[in-house]
């Protein structure tokens, strides 16, 4: 039975753990060669292995995604390896707690610069080999806290809302390219890291738990796949009904 993405690359950032390595699994699972990117290079590397060992077509790369040089080596490799790219999904993302007044710029600079310049970056980079296939889709993953506040998350609120209307601008500026750019919005996910985090947004999710990260790679399989064809340049919430309350 033919996958959803055969014959499609895929370059995904943040690809060594958590969200991103189940992006990797869900569009690896439906026929996509994927490079996973990040620089968790021992994390990468084994993530890697272990969905290569389950029969599945991924490799991983070294890819600081505040690097322009890390970006042009990362599409390289996809046009190298695989002929070209089809789907970017910028994945990678940093977050800290700081209180408005408290926010420092060294604090403030880190994290835009991994959130918000990265996905500039990796759209800058893959935008030409997307053309060159085509065209293609970029999915950018924002969050629920791109499209309401949370106390202590100034930066990160901020990053994210950037990403939500970056990828407006990116949609509208690359229809005519047949480049496709939609964000996912996420509520609260259960990874590894947040596992000793307590309930988080839990109490305010009507579905009243995370989300498994596979359910926010069902999203992410949807945008980079012809199922989505007529979809860009808006933003697909996966929260468990957090924000309609």
């Amino acid at each position: 039975m033919a996958g959803r993405l055969d014959g499609k690359v895929a370059l995904i950032t943040g690809g060594a753990r958590g969200q991103g390595a189940s992006h990797a699994r869900r569009l690896a699972e439906e026929g996509a060669r994927v490079i996973t990117g990040d620089v968790l290079d021992d994390d990468g590397e084994a993530t890697a292995a272990a969905l290569r060992a389950e029969g599945l077509g991924v490799d991983y790369l070294h890819l600081d995604v505040t690097s322009p040089q890390d970006w042009a080596a990362a599409v390289a490799a996809a046009a190298e390896r695989f002929g070209g790219l089809d789907v970017l999904v910028n994945n990678a993302g940093i977050i800290h707690v700081n209180p408005l007044l408290e926010e420092r710029l060294e604090d403030w600079n880190a994290l835009i610069a991994v959130n918000v310049t990265g996905a500039l970056l990796g759209m800058q980079a893959a935008i030409p080999a997307l053309r060159a296939r085509g065209g293609g889709s970029i999915v950018n993953i924002s969050s629920i806290f791109g499209l309401a506040g949370a106390s202590g998350y100034v930066a990160y609120c901020a990053s994210k809302a950037a990403l939500v209307t970056m990828t407006k601008t990116a949609a509208l500026e690359h229809a005519a390219d047949r480049i496709r750019v939609n964000a996912v919005c996420p509520g609260g996910v259960r990874t590894a890291m947040n596992e000793n985090e307590g309930t988080g947004v839990v109490p305010l999710t009507p579905m009243g738990r995370r989300a498994d990260a596979r359910e926010v790679s069902g999203t992410v399989l949807f945008l980079a796949s012809d199922d989505s064809t007529f979809v860009t340049g808006t933003e697909i919430v996966v929260d468990g009904g957090y924000l309609a309350r």
